[in-house]
């Protein structure tokens, strides 16, 4: 049976790990090498099997037994040794013991993954301990901060509407919240880890993945309470504009291939401009040793920036409720005029109703619109990194981003 075999193999894996680090050998070794785990494995896919049958009582004292074993090897192992005693082998038994259960259910997806993750996770130790050695306390209480937000606070909030222009979604609105403060944590995380140049861009492109207006808006904000890493917050919001055009490629060649189709050649030229502009600075810096150099961070109170963040969300409602009211004073009769007052606040949600749009007859006047909403977002971004960038933020930001819309604006008027 495939259940019992999968449930022997997930011992065997870890058994294996065991041997192989030598936890099941020398002075201090513990219960269970690669056999005995093998025969844990498959004394609980038949547990589960038994169990599966209807055999429920049988099926308790096989896994009774298994789990006894172990617990009574780990006392055994702490009275010898109360010192040095570590559970890690009989939590990973007790472990196997659960997965071999759920496999001999009929869960053999779930055990075989959670084996890979536990195997590998015993097989990293030393990565990571360090990786945790590594983490300050300021890292930790941001973390663990963002983890409240996002499982504790936003579950709690209402879906909304509220309120005349378009009204206020609080769910909606704290997410960008997370998307701001997320960002941020990502960013010092990123900045730790490789530098400032490289550190700001990698963060760019991975924002851009979610939001790239939201990057825009908050690297300008950035560049003036840190000037002295203006440019490598110019190189992310270029890497965020970036990751624009293969994002809404992507939507519309899941939800209307034939739109993605029509798109490449407005999209693919404006991609390539950002690509070079964002990769060229990045390769040069890394050829010259100053991806590392990284600015003083020590003074920064929280990685998230909260409070900056919820500022920055209330700045892009009042944004939201602007383009719904010009929305309103000029109406949408016409397709592609409301895409450029749509793109200028939720390219997404363009793209979302050109693939509905696009049928037959109209995935032409579907593709146009979704193009004239990239430049109308790429308008309002420069116009984002112009009035609350620095100069040395513009001559990165603000360049880049005319140089990409000017590419995107020719394509446009090409191929119409």
């Amino acid at each position: 049976m495939i259940d019992l075999a999968v449930a022997a193999l997930a011992g065997l894996a870890v058994g294996i790990e065991r041997e192989w680090s030598g936890h099941a050998s020398g002075a201090h070794a513990r219960f269970a090498g690669v056999r005995t785990f093998l025969v844990l494995g498959l004394l609980a896919g038949v547990a589960g099997w038994l169990h599966e049958t209807g055999r429920v009582a049988v099926a308790f004292v096989l896994l009774g037994g298994g789990v006894a074993l172990t617990v009574a090897a780990y006392v055994i192992a702490a009275w010898r040794d109360a010192e040095g005693i570590e559970g890690t082998t009989e939590a990973a038994a007790l472990a196997v013991l659960a997965l071999g259960a759920a496999a001999g259910m009929g869960y053999v997806t779930l055990a075989a993954g959670a084996t890979a993750v536990i195997v590998l996770a015993l097989q990293e130790k030393t990565r990571i301990h360090g990786a945790i050695r590594s983490i300050g306390e300021q890292e930790l209480r941001a973390g663990l901060q963002f983890a409240v937000l996002a499982l504790v606070i936003l579950p709690l909030l209402p879906e909304g509407p509220y309120g005349p222009l378009g009204g206020i979604r609080p769910r909606a609105l704290w997410i960008v919240v997370l998307l701001f403060s997320g960002m941020d944590f990502v960013g010092y995380i990123a900045r730790r880890a490789v530098g400032d140049e490289m550190g700001y861009g990698v963060t760019g492109l991975l924002g851009g993945m979610v939001s790239s207006t939201v990057v825009s808006l908050r690297y300008s904000q950035l560049s003036r309470k840190e000037p002295n890493v203006a440019r490598p917050l110019g190189i992310g919001v270029l890497g965020a504009c970036t990751m624009l055009f293969p994002r809404v490629l992507l939507v519309s060649l899941v939800l209307s291939p034939p739109m993605a189709l029509r798109l490449l050649p407005y999209l693919l030229p404006p991609l390539l401009a950002g690509a070079a502009l964002v990769l060229v600075p990045l390769l040069r810096s890394r050829a010259k040793g100053g991806a590392h150099k990284t600015s003083p961070i020590t003074g920064q109170r929280s990685p998230l920036r909260l409070a900056s963040a919820i500022k920055m969300t209330l700045a892009f409602q009042v944004v939201l409720m602007v383009v719904y009211l010009v929305q309103q004073q000029f109406g949408t009769g016409g397709v592609l005029w409301s895409a450029a007052f749509v793109g200028l606040s939720d390219l997404d949600a363009l793209t979302l109703a050109m693939a509905r749009l696009a049928g037959p007859d109209l995935v032409v006047i579907a593709a146009k619109a979704v193009a004239i909403g990239t430049i109308a977002n790429g308008v309002l971004k420069l116009g984002l990194t112009v009035t609350l960038g620095t100069a040395a933020f513009r001559r990165v930001a603000s360049w880049g981003v005319a140089v990409i819309l000017l590419v995107g604006a020719v394509a446009l008027w090409a191929g119409w």
